[in-house]
């Protein structure tokens, strides 16, 4: 069913007010769709019924399933190189070495958006490689979120498809994975270092607990909002760093007119944020 001008304006103005997700006319085709989906399982006929129900007492659980149709899930394991050659040989050494010096040997990393946990899981086996040596008697605490709750349910459960591994290391995928019928299945001894929840990126109310980050990532998630939600969800970020971390975000995107509250540090093949 098409969506008429004044229909897609009132839910993306709906859906903005939720999630700070914005939806330009260009994009009025793939909303369209993807509320078309949504109504065919409701049973409900028109746009205009259909934003009546996400207002309704019901639409706090039909939201989650809006939620779980409009954000894009694509991601796999050691998916940006550059950032993670970076972090392990730069980084992450210059990181132990401040906290050390204050008497802190604990680490914290957060990954917003984390989709199905590849990328929280990547962050997991590169520091277990370092658990004997620079990462010696250190607590990893790695957190991953996502507004999506189809995707943390299987980022919980650590089974991944081949094209999801395809860029893992040989060296990683032998010690940390197991082959089952064409599945792959996460060692335990990865999973524990990580937890995973739902959050919405735009609730300033569950933002400011995420406290004290040494490392925080959202990669290809800004791309989704205006500049005013991006200002107000980069200032989360910057404030729930700790004074010396880094922000990381997708190789397009740019803070450029959104915080100048960060100094930009560049390295092979890339560049990150520092607080």
């Amino acid at each position: 069913m098409a969506i008429s001008d004044k229909d897609f304006e009132v839910l993306r103005d709906f859906i903005y007010n939720i999630c700070g997700m914005y939806f330009h006319s260009t994009k009025k085709y793939f909303l369209e769709s993807r509320l078309g989906r949504r109504m065919e399982a409701t049973g409900v006929k028109t746009h205009f019924d259909y934003y009546q129900l996400l207002k309704s007492p019901r639409g706090t659980d039909e939201l989650k399933y809006l939620m779980d149709e409009i954000t894009t899930n694509e991601t796999y394991f050691f998916r940006n190189v550059p950032q993670l050659n970076a972090l392990e040989n730069k980084l992450l050494p210059e990181i132990v070495d401040i906290k050390s010096k204050m008497g802190f040997r604990k680490l914290r990393i957060w990954s917003a958006a984390s989709s199905s946990g590849e990328e929280a899981y990547t962050m997991a086996m590169i520091l277990l490689e370092k658990r004997a040596t620079l990462l010696k008697d250190w607590i990893i605490e790695i957190v991953g979120t996502d507004i999506n709750e189809t995707v943390i349910a299987q980022a919980k459960e650590g089974v991944y498809n081949a094209y999801s591994v395809r860029n893992i290391p040989d060296q990683y995928k032998r010690k940390y994975l197991r082959e089952d019928n064409g599945r792959f299945i996460l060692s335990p001894e990865v999973k524990k270092f990580v937890t995973f929840s739902k959050l919405n990126l735009y609730d300033d109310s569950k933002m400011i607990f995420m406290k004290s980050f040494d490392f925080i990532f959202c990669a290809n998630v800004l791309i989704y909002f205006d500049t005013a939600s991006k200002s107000k969800v980069v200032q989360h970020f910057y404030n729930n760093l700790q004074p010396y971390g880094y922000f990381f975000v997708g190789q397009s995107e740019s803070l450029h007119g959104v915080n100048d509250k960060f100094k930009t540090v560049h390295f092979p093949g890339g560049f990150t944020y520092k607080k």
